[in-house]
């Protein structure tokens, strides 16, 4: 347990700051583990003593902060979206970047898939964590309960997996690379502030604790959800943590569907998995990008482009696109493959190595957008006769790979892993039991 509270010295509840939770009995969303957290004031945190997984969060100022954060990005992509991202010059021609443009390019060349790839995850999941964001939080602090807003505390808290501004933003300073050698870059106002809305949209995201706001909203509503104390009776929901009782079949904090662990999780996260390995043959072996002049044509698959790079002497970007487009899905369905199978028959390893291969997992999908957003700037700035740029094929098949990952990492239930360690009589189990 990580927290500034001491457990045996708790505050009488009603002397504790507003926006805290009071001593309540929760359960790891990681590992399984029920146990009973002490009372959380603002700024303290409370973490899974077994998997260390977080559990609950309290901003220092938990409805000032989020609402700050989010009304500051919301401006920032404002600005983002209607400023010049980047100026290109090479012989006669002259680009003016900016991010709408590269969505008109992509639907006028009939590359819609791409645009719309590139829309919602650059715009439109963190427009709409946004505003739900900032919708909530208005309800919260004018302290009313306005229309479908457990809905849209669990469409927010999902919406985070799928924002990749910040990978978007790699993906150009590799694109730089690439084109600095044939022509002048000249950077507008929308790439440096594309930086700071990253970091804006991942500190807004690490400041919405689903948890917290689930209680403040029940509250409320006159509801406690903490007085209902763990028990073989009760089961503790998936998404908000809080105990319920175990012949509901709707959470009655958040709304969730509720189950002791996700319905058939195996076999949906092995169907997403089986069918990205089946996208990744072709999104490696045809082409990933199509380089057109008026002497030649040039279609080249992920793995031409690497040897391109490498023996042109761009040995970072290289690595960078190999890591990227390569490595990390592979390392990621080698991965999920261990985690199906120690989830399903025997644990290939202990449980907590398993819950922070499977956590790693979780995090670095998404990287692996880097190749399609630079191929998608490429073709952005290589629109004339002299130089063209097209995305190939495999660019349809890579989208895909990594949507299929990272939906069959989101539908795993790593609690199996633990359940599975127990039923098998796991060594890590025997050698660890008397520190549980």
């Amino acid at each position: 347990m990580n927290h500034q509270t001491s457990i045996a010295a708790q505050p009488a509840l009603e002397n504790i700051p507003t926006g805290s939770i009071p001593q309540h009995h929760v359960g790891c969303p990681r590992c399984g583990l029920s146990l009973s957290i002490p009372t959380i004031v603002p700024g303290d945190q409370a973490q899974c003593p077994r998997c260390h997984q977080h559990l609950v969060r309290v901003e220092k100022y938990p409805l000032d902060t989020p609402m700050a954060y989010a009304s500051a990005s919301l401006m920032i992509m404002i600005i983002v979206y209607s400023q010049l991202y980047m100026i290109v010059d090479m012989f006669t021609l002259h680009v003016d970047l900016t991010l709408p443009y590269m969505l008109s390019s992509l639907a006028q060349q009939d590359y819609s898939f791409l645009a719309e790839v590139m829309f919602l995850l650059t715009f439109g999941s963190p427009l709409l964590f946004l505003l739900l964001c900032l919708y909530v939080y208005i309800g919260l602090y004018y302290q009313q309960v306005l229309p479908g807003m457990l809905y849209a505390t669990r469409t927010l808290v999902r919406l985070r997996h799928w924002i990749m501004v910040d990978v978007f933003f790699i993906a150009t300073l590799v694109a730089y690379i690439k084109i600095i050698g044939m022509a002048q870059i000249h950077f507008g106002l929308a790439f440096w502030l594309m930086m700071v809305l990253a970091i804006l949209l991942i500190r807004t995201s690490q400041g919405v604790p689903e948890h917290w706001i689930f209680y403040q909203i029940q509250t409320l509503t006159g509801n406690d959800p903490t007085l209902i104390k763990h028990s073989e009776h009760t089961v503790s929901c998936n998404y908000c943590l809080f105990e319920q009782p175990a012949t509901q079949n709707i959470c009655g904090v958040c709304g969730s569907f509720l189950s002791r662990r996700k319905p058939l999780s195996l076999r949906i996260s092995m169907a997403f998995l089986l069918s990205a390995i089946i996208l990744y043959i072709p999104a490696n072996l045809l082409p990933m990008m199509i380089t057109r002049s008026p002497n030649s044509n040039l279609a080249s698959t992920i793995l031409d482009g690497i040897e391109y790079m490498w023996k042109d002497g761009d040995i970072l970007i290289a690595i960078v696109i190999f890591s990227a487009s390569m490595a990390i899905p592979i390392l990621k369905i080698i991965s999920m493959l261990v985690l199906l199978y120690s989830a399903a028959y025997k644990p290939l390893m202990s449980p907590a190595k398993l819950t922070i291969l499977y956590r790693i997992t979780e995090s670095i999908g998404r990287w692996s957008m880097i190749d399609i957003f630079v191929v998608i700037i490429l073709m952005s700035v290589f629109t004339s006769p002299l130089a063209k740029v097209t995305p190939g094929a495999a660019t349809v098949y890579f989208c895909g790979v990594v949507i299929l990952t990272m939906v069959s990492a989101l539908s795993f239930d790593s609690r199996l892993l633990w359940d599975e360690a127990k039923k098998t009589h796991h060594p890590y189990r025997r050698r660890k039991r008397h520190q549980l």
